[in-house]
């Protein structure tokens, strides 16, 4: 396979992992949160059992395997749970980029603990990837301490989840840096996520899960764009260009919330928008810090 081929492979995942936050509310909507989600990753499993295959767990370093799983499972089970618990559809895309601090998080933790190289640029890269999720949250009026602050508190756990998300997913992607080498444990930890949410659903009260046809098209095209996404992005990653494929991932946000708007018929404002391009385009100073140490 030639490299430009590869990578326009991985370009697709980035192109299939914008329409999860839209689908994810979309499933959860019919099946509840904790319910449709364990459906979703059980379903993206299966898939990547037969795209990816089952790893030998056994070969994995120990501190991969313990640290990995827990942090992939958590982050999966915090995105998931944040959109579900959103109380409206324009609240699951503003979760969602909350969500989306996570490449400038991975930056930094790179930086503060595997030794990443970097120019003074990242702080103002950090900051305005922050300031553009607190604009996003201020709604219509921006940058808005009151409004950002009775945003969140009309619903604390779906915003909580969503942040605490970011700091896991930047720290799995520290720990897998670090730890794996050369291993993929994507499809064990996706079909550990399955489990763990299955425990919560039978041991939680839970709504009952209303199967139809359109939460069920939603269901498969979610599990599609989770399994098949992995199993692009390693393609892409392993025989692309990488430079461009992590430049292009830093536009997850702004294609993300696009899809989502238009999926779930939530019509997003202009403030919305400046606050979206500000955190992609603080995670590529971030990205552009590193590539100029």
């Amino acid at each position: 396979m030639t490299k430009k081929k590869a990578t326009l492979i991985g370009l697709v995942a980035i192109l299939l992992w914008s329409t999860m936050v839209g689908l994810i509310r979309g499933v959860s909507e019919g099946l509840g949160p904790v319910g449709g989600a364990a459906m979703i990753y059980t379903l993206s499993g299966i898939l990547l059992i037969v795209t990816v295959g089952f790893p030998d767990i056994r070969k994995f370093p120990p501190r991969y395997l313990i640290a990995g799983s827990v942090l992939f499972v958590s982050y999966e089970m915090c995105l998931a749970l944040s959109l579900g618990y959103a109380t409206t559809r324009h609240q699951a895309i503003e979760v969602g980029m909350v969500n989306y601090l996570w490449p400038s998080l991975t930056i930094l933790f790179a930086i503060l603990f595997n030794g990443l190289k970097s120019t003074l640029w990242v702080i103002p890269g950090l900051l305005i990837s922050v300031t553009g999720v607190s604009w996003v949250l201020g709604g219509d009026s921006g940058l808005n301490i009151a409004d950002i602050r009775q945003n969140v508190i009309s619903n604390p756990v779906s915003y909580l989840l969503a942040f605490c998300g970011a700091i896991i997913w930047a720290a799995y992607c520290t720990v897998t840096s670090k730890y794996a080498k050369g291993h993929n444990g994507i499809t064990f930890f996706i079909l550990l996520t399955a489990l763990s949410l299955w425990l919560k659903y039978a041991f939680s009260d839970q709504p009952e899960m209303v199967f139809s046809w359109p939460v069920i098209l939603k269901l498969f095209m979610v599990a599609f764009a989770l399994g098949f996404g992995y199993a692009a992005w390693n393609t892409g990653i392993l025989q692309g260009h990488v430079n461009v494929l992590a430049a292009a991932s830093y536009f997850t946000p702004v294609l993300s919330s696009a899809l989502a708007a238009v999926m779930l018929s939530a019509p997003l404002s202009f403030a919305f928008w400046q606050g979206a391009l500000m955190v992609c385009g603080g995670s590529l100073l971030c990205w552009w810090a590193t590539r100029r140490a």
